[in-house]
Formats: C-alpha cells, structure tokens, sequence
C-alpha cells in the first residue's frame, strides 16, 4: 500500500483529520472528561449492592409474594441479633437492649414494624426482624444509615455484657459495600504508581508515558459521569464500578500502548510528517485497536444473554467503560500525538524503529524446536487447566466479609443460638386454595429440614411456611434441599427464600454457561477471520485463547476452592470457586485473551501481505510486537494482581484469574505457542476459500 492509500485510509484518515484539529479534539475530550467527571465521585454511593436474582425465577417469584403479603418479610429484610453469654432473654436489662433496638428500627422508615423478638434455642440469643417496605437497593441504603446505631447498642457494663450487630441480605451489602470501597482505594493507591512506573519503562521518555494514563483517565471520568446518569434511572450493581475501572483501565493502557508505539516508529521513518505518521499508526495499530474493541464489546455482550440484573448491569457498565476508552483511542490520542512525544527522554531511551533483535531471534530459535515448543506449551496449558475437572462452584458465603463486619457477627450468632441453618430461612408460599398445613407437613418430613413453623396467613389469602435446615445456607448440602422440596410440593407452591434465591442463580448460571461461551467463541472466531482474511489463523486464535482461559481457571481453582495461597492473599477459602465466575470472567478472559491476539497476528497479517513468506511473516511480527506486547501485558498484569491483593473475594477472584490469563497468554501463547503452530501450519495459516474473499470485506494492514 503507499502512502497515498495509507492516507486515503478510513483509520489514517480520522487519525489525521483528529491530528490536524488537535486543539479542537482535546477541548471536546475536556469538556466530556471534567463535564461528565465531576459527577463521578457520586458514582459510587449510588450503586446498589443488591439484584442477585433471576428474573422469572421460582424464589423471585415467592420473594415478590412475600414482599406484597407479608409485610416485606422476605430475603431482603433486616434483622438484629442480642446475644448476651451472662444474661438470659427473659431478664429485665435484656429487655431493656430488646427494646433499644425497636427504639432504632422504629426511626428507619424503609423498614416495618419489627416483629416479636425471638429466643433462641440457648436462652441468650434474641432475633428481631423487620421487612423492608421498599426495593432492595433502598434497603441496603436503610441497613447503611441504621448499622452503626444498632452497633453502637453493644455493651460491657455492670448491667451484662450484650452484643448487638444487624445482619440479613442489606446489612450484608451495606458491610460489603464498604469493604469494597476500602478495597477499591487500595488498589487504586497501587496501580496508577505501579502502572506509571512500567509505562516509564516501556516508553524511556515521560512524555510518551503520560499519553496512555491521559487516555485511561479521560475515557473513565466520562463514562463514570454517564454511569451516575444511569443509575438516576435504573440500577446499577456495586461491582459494575470495580470491572468497569479494572477492565477499562487495563485495556486503555495496551490500546494506547500500541498506537504510541507505531506511532514513534512511523515517526521515525517520516519525521517531517507527523500527521502522516498519525495516520501510518491509526490505520495499522489503530485498526488492530479497533477490532480488539469490538471482540471485547462482543465478548461482554454475551453476557446480557443471562437474566441476572447484577450480570446485565455489570456488562453494560463494562461495555459503557470500555467504549469510551476505545473512542479516546481513536480520536483523543492521535490528537495528542506529536513530535514531543519523546521530550523528557530517559538514560535508556532510543529513539528508532520499535523492531526488536531480541524477539526476532526468540523467532528464530522458536522456528528451530517448532514441534517441541508446539507440545512443550500445549501440555503446560493442559496441565494448569486439569484442576477444573474436580472444579466446584457455589455462590458467596458470609466469609466473605471480614469477621469484624457486623453483619457476619450476627450471621454466626444467628446460627449459634437459632441452628446453623437459621440465618438462610426457607420461605414456601402456598397460594390460596391449597392445603396449607399439608404443604407444612411435607416441609417438616423432608431429610435436612429441622424446624418449621405453622403457616402463617397472607393478606391477600396465600399463607406462609418457614422453615430451617440442617446445614449452612451457603453448603451444598443446604443448596440440595431447594430441588428435593420443589420436586415433593405441588407445582402452585412457590419454594423461595435466601437459599433458594442461591439455587436458583446457579442453577441459571450452569444453564446459561454454555450458551454464553459459545457465542462469545463463535463471535470470537468470525471477527479473527473478517479482521486476518483467513479461516486456520482464526481457529488457531480461539483455540488457543481456550487454553490460556483453561489454565487460568485451573490456577483459579487451585487458590479460590484448595486454598492454595489464601494466607498470601489474605482470604478464607470457601471451598469452591463463585457460580459465577466461570461464565462472567470467561468473558472477559477471552475478550482480554483476543487483544493481544488481535495486536500480535494483524501484524503478522501485515508482514505476509508484504512479503507473502509466512515465515517472514512470523519473524517480523514478533521483532514488532515483542516489546509492545510485554510493555501492555505487564500492565494489565499489575492492574489485575494489584485488585487481587487488595479487593473483597469476588475482586481477588477476578484479578488473579484474569492476571493469571494474561500472565500465560502474552508470555506462553502469544510469543511462544502461536510462532511455533503458524511456523509449523506454515502459508496453509492464511487460506481463505475464494467464495468467502468474495463476500467479506476487504481489510488491508501492510502499507
């Protein structure tokens, strides 16, 4: 291609037109970047910590009965635990703290009139619930304005020791949501340091480091400033903000990353004109960065296939995030490009062609043991992904929180005074018309059940039958009772409640799995074959993105359900890895799995269109990429490892499986594994059947 096409390019040209209206480009990006940013610290407190259900599941179904019938008496309600080892229910200065607490409850108008208390089996143990008259969002915010008042009706004096702590589903959220935000402070004091440092580094000069943290920085204060726009109209789940920060800010770093770099190469090359050299690197990096986004966008839109609001909320704050980087990537950076992007040049700083000799002769080597580095890699990826074949799964357990948070404290009293299976009841609502105590006799014969209560009548002519098991409701064996009683009670009969709000999630999860994954591989497959103009690189692509995936999970279950590691991580391990992990983060470990397969084989695709050696091909793509795609990776790396030291479980699971996926995927199946197999597959990588170059689109990378 010459340089007049370079220009006339559709990448070159917006890469020039943005160069050449540079003034008028960043003032849009800082009017977006301050005008939407400003309400970006107002994010946070406006996310929900709640939409763990299935929409059109049995339990929400009985959840919503339960809310309307029965005084909002559901999973979603408060409930306060007393608990005194000195002083039994019945004595006046326990009645005294019983009546403290509905003297606090009583404030809080999102929440009912609370019930009778209720004694435990020991004698020094008292339940107070209370419904929640508004949604579960509201009610989180409730459980956050009352927590410390209830907290603070603790006591050690000469009247008895007495300890008081607010648990159920909001006070749950309302502890996770601060310990996430502590979390989420942590890391970030970690990562912009840390990803500086590397970006330093990388670049050898200040100026040309700064460019990808401007970027991150732009795209995420405005699509944070849309995301609170959102939430004014919907819900939004708590962690939409920790992905959409990690995923966006790891992303934005390597798409700026690459372009950077072409850019200072075509610089190099023509170092009277810049605006060419902008449009040189919009229409070969930027056209990689393009197809990388859209592989990443279509991988996080698979998500949306699950019914799961938190799921939904997450993949759209992602998508939102990942957009805006992506715009600025294409628009705000070639603007920002110049010739001082090597001012402020460090000791190690060359200027000159990004080619590197070291990977070129990583290449070589790699072309001597092809065979052997093709099964070498292969049988390491295989044997980190084995672990998956005893892989267990289950939804979060109260561990989850650390045990000085209130709501765990009266989880672990609950089940102390009440029975393990108490702070997870089983609520069966029975619709008007049926036997409503045959329905309880059921409930009370099945195996794992220990308690159940006489029904209680509805206001619209539906009863309720509550009931305990035997096990934690986090326990598999809790998990196992929902089924065994929807599969003994009569069809009209709804089995809902925490633990079968849990079931149901993943039960839904497993369903949708599957569905998920493959069209996130099939969409992953036709994009590789529309961006690389051939059907072998684009199978090699996927299939190898499943290893990296495979033995990132496989890490995964090592640390999150063997505990391997837990005391260096600073968890306790569930004995399983979160329902919805293997879904969600396949996601986006194939979309972050796709980048550097994008970046790495459309520029062997350019070095083949060039010089139609497939060998070649290999060879000048690594020599080009090498540096770049270390550069990008140990970036996300530290991104993602910075979230595994210093977030909540769910964000230690991210982190470390996605740093993980990067870890092997830059270093064994980008620069290793995929040279061996194109070196071995040799020009048969670049077939493509004459009917189909008919009829996709003609995409170009050599110029």
């Amino acid at each position: 291609m010459s340089d007049l096409d370079v220009d006339n390019a559709p990448l070159a040209r917006l890469g020039r037109w943005a160069h050449s209206h540079r003034r008028l480009m960043i003032i849009v990006w800082a009017f977006l970047a301050i005008g939407l940013g400003i309400f970006a610290p107002r994010l946070e407190p406006a996310l929900s910590g709640a939409m763990w259900e299935v929409n059109g599941s049995e339990s929400l179904a009985a959840r919503e009965v339960v809310e309307e019938q029965f005084g909002g008496l559901s999973s979603q309600s408060a409930v306060v635990v007393i608990q005194s080892e000195s002083v039994a229910v019945d004595d006046p200065a326990f009645q005294l703290v019983v009546a403290d607490v509905n003297a606090v409850l009583d404030t809080e108008p999102a929440f009912g009139q609370p019930l009778p208390p209720q004694p435990g089996m020991d004698g020094h143990t008292v339940m107070i619930q209370a419904g929640a008259v508004v949604d579960p969002t509201e009610a989180v915010r409730a459980a956050e304005r009352v927590g410390g008042d209830i907290g603070d009706l603790s006591t050690v004096d000469d009247g008895g020791e007495f300890a008081v702590a607010l648990t159920g589903s909001p006070a749950f959220w309302a502890d996770f949501n601060e310990v996430n935000r502590e979390g989420m402070v942590k890391a970030e004091l970690l990562t912009w340091p840390v990803t500086a440092i590397i970006l330093i580094i990388a670049f050898g000069t200040l100026a040309a480091a700064g460019l990808p943290l401007l970027l991150t920085a732009a795209g995420l204060l405005a699509s944070m400033g849309v995301l609170y726009g959102i939430t004014q109209i919907t819900d939004l789940s708590i962690w939409t903000l920790n992905f959409a920060m990690m995923f966006a800010l790891a992303l934005g770093i390597d798409y700026a990353l690459f372009i950077v770099t072409r850019y200072r190469a075509a610089l190099h090359a023509h170092p009277d004109e810049p605006q060419h050299a902008a449009g040189v690197a919009m229409d070969t990096a930027g056209k990689a960065v393009l197809f990388s986004g859209i592989t990443v966008l279509v991988s996080l839109s698979a998500v949306l296939l699950v019914p799961i609001p938190a799921f939904r909320s997450m993949a759209a704050g992602m998508m939102l995030s990942v957009g805006f980087v992506l715009l600025a990537a294409l628009t705000l950076l070639p603007a920002l490009l110049g010739p001082g992007i090597d001012r402020f040049a460090l000791p190690w700083h060359k200027a000159g062609d990004h080619h590197s000799e070291f990977f070129a002769r990583q290449a070589d080597w790699i072309r001597g043991h092809k065979m052997a580095v093709t099964i070498g890699s292969i049988a390491i990826l295989i044997g980190l992904a084995t672990p998956l074949l005893a892989l267990q799964t289950g939804m979060p357990g109260i561990n989850v929180l650390p045990e000085d948070e209130q709501a765990r404290q009266g989880y672990e009293m609950i089940a102390e005074g009440f029975g393990p299976g108490a702070p997870g009841p089983i609520q069966v609502i029975v619709p008007a018309g049926e036997d409503a105590q045959a329905v309880a006799d059921v409930v009370a014969s099945t195996d794992g059940i220990v308690a159940t209560f006489p029904p209680q009548p509805g206001m619209e002519g539906a009863s309720m039958v509550a009931a305990f098991g035997a096990y934690d409701p986090s326990s598999q064996e809790a998990i196992a009772l929902i089924p065994a009683l929807r599969e003994e009670l009569p069809p009209t009969v709804l089995v809902g409640g925490p633990v079968a709000e849990n079931y149901d999630l993943d039960q839904t999860l497993s369903q949708k799995a599957a569905i998920v994954m493959g069209v996130v591989l099939v969409l992953g497959f036709l994009l590789l074959m529309i961006a690389l103009q051939a059907v072998i690189v684009a199978l090699v692509g996927v299939a190898f993105n499943l290893l990296s995936v495979g033995a990132a999970f496989g890490v995964g279950a090592l640390v999150f359900q063997h505990g391997w590691g837990a005391n260096l991580l600073n968890f306790e391990s569930q004995g399983y890895l979160t329902s919805w992990a293997p879904l969600f983060f396949f996601a986006l470990v194939f979309a972050i799995s796709m980048d550097y397969t994008v970046f790495l084989l459309a520029s062997t695709r350019e070095h083949y269109e060039r010089s139609h050696d497939a060998d070649e091909a290999v060879k000048g793509s690594l020599g080009h990429t090498g540096r770049p795609i270390v550069a990008a990776a140990g970036v996300m790396i530290a991104v993602f490892y910075t979230f595994a030291i210093a977030g909540t479980l769910p964000m230690k699971e991210m982190g470390l499986i996605l740093g993980t996926a990067v870890l092997l995927d830059a270093f064994l199946v980008r620069l290793v594994l995929v040279p061996a197999a194109l070196y071995l597959i040799g020009d048969r990588a670049w077939w493509l059947p004459r009917w189909l170059d008919r009829i996709l689109p003609n995409i170009k990378f050599a110029h």
